[in-house]
């Protein structure tokens, strides 16, 4: 299987990475901000939506030229907490930045304010086929 590696700086960009880590897990310690390098980046396991099977790979996303990171609903007291992404969405306030969200099941969402839209996405580990399917319930 191909090792998906994409990167958006444009939000028609955005939404097609946005799919691909719709229902990706990850411990809520995995998720870091370093305010030197100014980048916040996430190591989760995503399903692979584009695959024919159900299969899931480690997977990192980072998001570059991040001035500050606010989190809303998300307890980062237990790193081995487990957290659902759902979506990103990117909010252009003052071009061309603007604030970079994130939001997770349960109403979880982090919130960074970004110096421009650039963010990328790689998968670090083959894919892995898993019987466990996200559910979307109606």
């Amino acid at each position: 299987m191909t090792k998906l590696r994409l990167r958006a700086e444009t939000k028609a960009d955005l939404a097609i990475i946005a799919a691909a880590v719709q229902d990706a897990i990850l411990r809520v310690g995995e998720i870091n901000y370093n305010m030197t390098g100014r980048y916040l980046t996430l190591r989760m396991s995503r399903f692979r939506h584009e695959a024919d099977m159900g299969a899931r790979a480690q997977s990192g996303l980072r998001f570059d030229g991040v001035l500050n990171v606010k989190a809303r609903g998300i307890d980062r007291s237990d790193p081995e907490a487990m957290a659902v992404l759902l979506n990103l969405d990117f909010e252009e306030t003052d071009a061309p930045g603007g604030i970079m969200k994130l939001i997770f099941a349960g109403g979880g969402e982090l919130h960074a304010d970004v110096e421009a839209l650039d963010v990328i996405l790689a998968d670090v580990t083959d894919a892995r086929e898993t019987d466990k399917l996200p559910l979307h319930p109606e």
